[in-house]
């Protein structure tokens, strides 16, 4: 099957003549690089002040990247998704707290929002973050701290800290697996990563036995994680469970190099887009070479990926609509991808975050940069935009 990406018509078949508008002129502003930089700098600092932006905000770039600031407020943007056979990623957008109440309210929002998706028929996931979790510093200290033989690393003053974030993580995953809903555990900065891949495999040891409830999101940007997702696999193999995961190339490559610039050691980002594109086309086919015994999220707005992973299904004779591959995009972005792969018969999610506007502005933030720090992402987006308004023009 050929699928095409250029059919904008079926693409924004859901938008209006003044959302296709609203979305070409924040995506022209988006195509500057300084603007996103500025952007990225003075908004959460203006959000601070109290100064009155946030209609502005909410009105242009949380419109096209979030779902709403409730649950409740989803429930729209879910079902009309619903009507294309596009299915949803729930992602309660809060990160980066750093008290214990904080933490807890976070697990049981996340435990809220998994019984919700278990009520409704097109939403088969949800996204954690560690960092709604656990203190960023804490992560940080267990990443850089020596191992022991036993792989538990020796930093005995954090351990009763860290098994709170443990425990909270399990509590979620055990709603999660009652009510059948995955839970995709993001990947964040390569300096905290470790612990989270540790308690990811973690989890999937405990909950992953008879279905893969969850999945550890992996970076192809990084050099390393190929490798990474090979041993985890091996691993998955010789503990017996089933290994889930999300791909992506990644979120956080100028914060990546500066960082390393700044301490002096080497990048963990790829030297290049053609290595990220190869490392994440090969992870791609590894792990439908191993499809019985992985589950794979291909999170990708890539459209190459996309059609080799769905050639590839199809060379080995198995459905593009495979239970255990599901194609997902962001929301506000790649619809060409998203809505024809939908109307192919391929399993698609967008990637639907939510949370309070003042909550949500790191999320925000980090789709403006990667809209310019990806090389012709924003330029593709205006190019549908464009297409599709003047096919609207045409037709009338």
């Amino acid at each position: 099957m050929s699928i095409t990406f250029d059919n904008t018509s079926v693409a924004f078949d859901y938008k209006s003549d003044k959302e296709l508008k609203a979305a070409k002129w924040l995506f022209q502003t988006m195509h500057y690089p300084f603007v996103a930089t500025l952007g990225a700098k003075f908004t959460p600092f203006l959000m601070k002040t109290g100064l009155p932006i946030d209609g502005i905000i909410r009105k242009t770039i949380f419109k096209q990247f979030v779902g709403g600031e409730t649950l409740q407020d989803t429930a729209e943007t879910a079902r009309m998704l619903d009507k294309y056979n596009v299915q949803v990623i729930l992602d309660y957008g809060v990160e980066g707290k750093e008290s214990e109440e904080d933490f807890e309210r976070a697990t049981l929002e996340f435990i809220r929002v998994i019984k919700y998706a278990a009520s409704q028929k097109n939403i088969p996931f949800i996204s954690v973050k560690v960092t709604a979790l656990g203190r960023f510093a804490l992560l940080q200290i267990l990443n850089d701290a020596p191992r022991l033989r036993s792989g538990i690393h020796d930093h005995e003053a954090e351990n009763d800290e860290w098994d709170k974030v443990r425990v909270r993580m399990a509590r979620i995953c055990e709603v999660a697996s009652e009510c059948g809903i995955g839970v995709l555990v993001d990947a964040e900065e390569s300096w905290i990563q470790d612990p989270i891949d540790r308690l990811a495999m973690e989890m999937m040891e405990i909950f992953n036995t008879e279905k893969t409830v969850v999945y550890n999101t992996i970076q192809l940007y990084r050099h390393d994680r190929l490798n990474f997702l090979k041993m985890s696999f091996k691993i998955a193999q010789q503990q017996g469970f089933s290994l889930g995961v999300k791909l992506v190339r990644g979120a956080y490559m100028e914060k990546e190099r500066a960082r390393a610039s700044q301490k002096s050691y080497p990048s963990p980002i790829q030297p290049d887009k053609e290595s990220s594109d190869r490392d994440y086309d090969q992870a791609v086919g590894f792990c439908i070479d191993n499809i019985d015994k992985i589950a794979t999220v291909i999170a990708t707005h890539n459209e190459a990926s996309t059609q080799m992973a769905v050639t590839l299904l199809e060379q080995k004779g198995l459905p593009i609509s495979h239970p255990h591959v599901h194609f997902s995009q962001l929301y506000g972005m790649s619809d060409n991808i998203t809505f024809n792969l939908a109307k192919a018969g391929c399993k698609v999610s967008k990637y639907l975050p939510f949370g309070p506007i003042r909550e949500v502005i790191p999320y925000l933030m980090r789709r403006a940069q990667e809209n310019t720090s990806v090389s012709g992402q924003t330029g593709r987006e205006l190019n549908l935009l464009t297409t599709e308004l003047k096919r609207r023009k045409g037709k009338a």
